[in-house]
């Protein structure tokens, strides 16, 4: 079976779109009156937190960035064979001991998040069939492309776009009142069997109403049935894609101030996005309980145009700033280089006990990327 050739830019064409503003959010003109239609209900939601407390065994999606060229005019065609796949490993999960139950998207829904058209004419759809057919909750945090690069809660390129995703989602996150939901943000948290998640939103990492929320959220968390802590969002702390070449605020905030938090609380993984590319971070820091992991998994290859490996990010500040922590980090990943790009993808985690592991699923045809023997790791060490 033949590929189809895709444009990929080269590395000057990225880093000149970057520094130019053209990597962000651009606005379109959206019909007049035109509004987001919510995305359906999962026929089968979540249950409450207290129906699931016995749970120790399932399995749930990651994937991120979707957006494509003809958002508005067309169904996204890559986002669309990533959804083949998640609704194949859905169904193969079923009646399984470990059935998938919900599925994280780390943001960028479309190219540009404050046109309604493009919502409704090429991400909206996709996403009815998947919980419909797919039958589980679906949790989304917004992207730059969503809601724009803008870092403060308050600034007017963020609104509309802000306003697109809540509509969008309304049916599928915490309602407005719900102590498990900041009001006001698309920001919120919920818990399954013995993992609690957290989504959050990266663009204003440096807002201290979300912050304070989140801390909040895991001050108060029951430890001895909650035994895994999953954060996701938008940005990764760290990366090694276009997006390394330039340390930007989100980044930075997520390393120094998100970071110790989520240390203090063990959170075992951050997952996220915003590279179009796959990527595993492992840290290692010691506190007065002992050594502790925390895993960064990088999905951005839910169907916008893939990047390469461009060069590894300094982290002598983040590692200073930690000196006390004893981190170590580790580049466990790295992305494809050209001619052997990390392709369009999504990934599976299992939850057993204590004990997380994932599976890659590469979505393109002919892709000699594998991230890991057999395309599974898990992500505790060995003898843990």
């Amino acid at each position: 079976m033949s590929r189809a050739f895709r444009f990929r830019p080269p590395p000057l064409l990225l880093v000149a779109l970057f520094l130019t503003g053209l990597g962000g959010m651009q606005n379109t003109a959206a019909t007049p009156g035109e509004k987001v239609k919510p995305i359906v209900a999962p026929f089968a939601p979540l249950p409450s937190e207290d129906q699931s407390k016995d749970v120790s065994k399932f399995s749930f999606v990651l994937y991120g960035d979707t957006r494509g060229g003809q958002d508005g005019v067309a169904l996204q065609s890559d986002h669309s064979r990533v959804i083949e796949g998640i609704l194949g490993q859905i169904k193969s999960l079923q009646g399984t001991d470990s059935p998938a139950r919900f599925i994280l998207q780390t943001g960028d829904a479309v190219a540009h998040g404050d046109d309604p058209h493009e919502w409704n004419v090429s991400f909206v759809p996709l996403i009815d069939r998947l919980v419909q057919e797919g039958g589980i909750p679906y949790f989304f945090v917004p992207g730059n492309h969503d809601v724009s690069t803008a870092t403060r809660v308050d600034a007017p390129s963020r609104q509309a776009g802000l306003r697109n995703v809540l509509d969008a989602v309304q049916l599928l996150i915490p309602p407005e009142g719900s102590p498990s939901r900041l009001a006001g943000y698309s920001t919120y948290s919920f818990g399954y069997g013995n993992t609690f998640v957290i989504g959050f939103d990266s663009l204003v990492a440096n807002d201290d109403k979300q912050y304070v929320w989140i801390k909040g959220q895991l001050e108060k968390l029951d430890r001895k049935r909650y035994v895994s802590i999953l954060v996701f969002c938008h940005h990764s702390p760290f990366s090694s894609g276009p997006h390394s070449l330039h340390l930007d605020e989100p980044t930075r905030v997520l390393r120094s101030r998100y970071l110790p938090l989520f240390q203090a609380h063990h959170v075992r993984a951050m997952l996220t996005g915003h590279e179009h590319l796959y990527e595993h971070w492992v840290e290692h820091y010691t506190d007065n309980t002992g050594l502790h992991r925390m895993d960064f998994i990088v999905s951005g290859g839910g169907g916008a145009p893939i990047y390469d490996y461009m060069r590894e990010p300094n982290l002598d500040d983040y590692l200073k700033a930690n000196e006390g922590a004893k981190v170590q980090l580790q580049h466990l990943v790295k992305p494809g280089r050209a001619g052997a790009s990390s392709p369009h993808h999504f990934v599976v985690f299992r939850v057993d006990g204590e004990d997380i592991g994932l599976e890659f699923h590469c979505v393109d045809v002919g892709s000699t990327f594998h991230p890991y023997p057999g395309d599974h790791v898990e992500l505790q060490d060995p003898g843990r």
